[in-house]
Formats: structure tokens, sequence, C-alpha cells
């Protein structure tokens, strides 16, 4: 952690909605003109797309029933990431490069889609880094990226609605058939339960998207249930100093269901994040500035 260089993370499964936080982020960082050094956790995978096949095929030949997954330590580089966060905390430096995920993002590079970018220097005098991927709060026997955060968020919607939207939007978006995702959901279970789950322990918010219509059968879902149609939940680690009379006066129809947490109508999700996130940010730049 570090006073003069803070580090900001989100992290979150694949389709758990961490894009959505991570606009509320930009809206923040935007209006009170906070400059920061963004790093995307795709960027930090071990392989581009075809070494990830390769590397998929070999680990099911091999026959292993701990399957590799970009949700665990063999497919991503959990070393260099610790180094970034630790080294900005100490210096506001550090290395970055982009993944290439379509035609669209590959073009102005002239690389093809599914590789990565040269690393390059982050860019000089930012306020604070802020990362967004599926492991800013990972710890395993060797690394521990979350003691470096100074203020983690997790994104976790139930596990149902969290394999609806990544169904819907790698059929709909990436050309994926449902059981091919399927196949995916199954090969990375050892890794979400070791390695993703595991984070939300660790984060000092979370924001919990419980939908209140069926979503018994994520398989066959038709449609993704709607903001309006849902709850979030939103849990506090500490929640020594917030201000919940507050929070509830200004997000109609909350309540709280613990003391340390704060239910929302989804539909005032975005208001709620605003809320919530805006005084932790300002604090953090306030330490800053003492320090």
């Amino acid at each position: 952690m570090s006073a003069k260089h803070p580090v900001v993370a989100i992290t979150g499964s694949s389709g758990a909605g961490t894009s959505t936080v991570k606009k509320s982020f930009e809206h923040i960082f935007r209006r009170e003109k906070i400059l920061s050094a963004v790093i995307e956790g795709d960027s930090f995978h071990k392989y581009d797309r075809e070494e990830m096949k390769k590397a998929i095929q070999m680990s099911e030949k091999a026959g292993v029933c701990e399957h590799i997954s970009h949700f665990g330590p063999e497919a991503n580089l959990f070393e260099e990431l610790e180094a970034l966060f630790r080294g900005y905390g100490e210096t506001g430096s550090g290395k970055r490069r982009y993944y290439l995920h379509n035609e669209q993002e590959a073009e102005p590079w002239q690389q093809k889609p599914g590789t990565f970018t040269p690393w390059e220097d982050l860019p000089l005098g930012t306020d604070c880094l802020f990362y967004e991927g599926l492991h800013g709060g990972v710890k395993t026997d060797t690394v521990d990226v979350a003691r470096h955060t100074d203020l983690l968020v997790g994104v976790v919607p139930t596990v149902n609605l969290e394999w609806i939207q990544k169904i819907h939007r790698d059929t709909s978006t990436r050309g994926y058939s449902v059981e091919a995702v399927t196949q995916t959901i199954l090969r990375r279970m050892y890794d979400y339960v070791h390695f993703i789950t595991p984070q939300f322990s660790r984060t000092h918010i979370n924001f919990q998207r419980v939908p209140v219509v069926d979503t018994s059968n994520p398989f066959i879902a038709r449609d993704i249930p709607t903001l309006d149609e849902s709850f979030v939940v939103i849990r506090y680690r500490d929640p020594h100093g917030v201000d919940f009379p507050y929070l509830l006066t200004m997000i109609h129809d909350s309540f709280m269901s613990r003391p340390n947490c704060l239910v929302v109508p989804g539909g005032k999700m975005e208001l709620a994040m605003q809320l919530v996130l805006t005084p932790l940010i300002l604090q953090l730049m306030e330490r800053r500035k003492k320090a």
C-alpha cells in the first residue's frame, strides 16, 4: 500500500461486469480531475491467443484434472503483476502492455487480434494506478497482489447470473456456441474456486448483483436479467466511518441487511457506486497530497 502512489483495483470473474464499475471510476476520475495509469488485466496473461489454444490442448492431452485456464497461475504473469503494483506504489512508475481482443483494437498497432503490444513505460505524473481484470486481489504461495492495493473492489454477481452474462457475451459478440462456453466454464472450475473466489474475502468493498427472477438453469436462459430485476448487495469489509444514514437517504428503497451490508435496487446501482466510491477516492487523493 502507498500513500503517495495509490493503487486502485477492480477484480471480478469473466462475465462478472467489472466494466460497469470501471465506467463509474472513469466518471469519478474525470469529474475530480484525477489522472490514472490504466492497466488491463488481460495484458498480464502469459500466452497470446494461439499459444493459449496450444497450451489447453497439451493440458487436455496430459489428462490432468486441473486444466490450464486464464483464471490460474499457469496462464498468467502473477509475479510481474505483483511487481507492477509494488513498484508503482514505491515510485509511481512501471510498465504495461495491451492485449488486442479484436480487429478494431489490433488495427492501429498493425498486429493480429489475440496478440500483445510491446511493453511500454507508464505515463509520468499520474495520480494513481487503476487496474481492472481477473486478479486484482490474487494470492498464491509465492505472490500476494492484494496487499499492494489501497482500494480493492470486487464485482461478484451470483454465480448463475455470472454464467448467464458470460454465455450471452461470448455467443453474441465472440461467436462461440453455448456448448463451447459451457466447456470453458467447466475447464476453469478448479482455478475459479482456488484463485478467483478467494479474492472477494480480501476486497475492501464488494458489489454483488442478485437477480429476483428465476436463473436456476443459466445454460438455457434466453436473456440477461435487467438491473430493475435485481438488487445489489454492497458489502464493506470495514464499515467504520461509513455514513450509512446518508446513503440510505440518498438511495431510495435501499436498506441494511447486516451492519456492513447495504442493499440497493438494481436500477440505482450506478448512483450507489458513485456515492460509495467517490469519498474513498477523495480520501486516497487527500492522503496523497499530505504525503
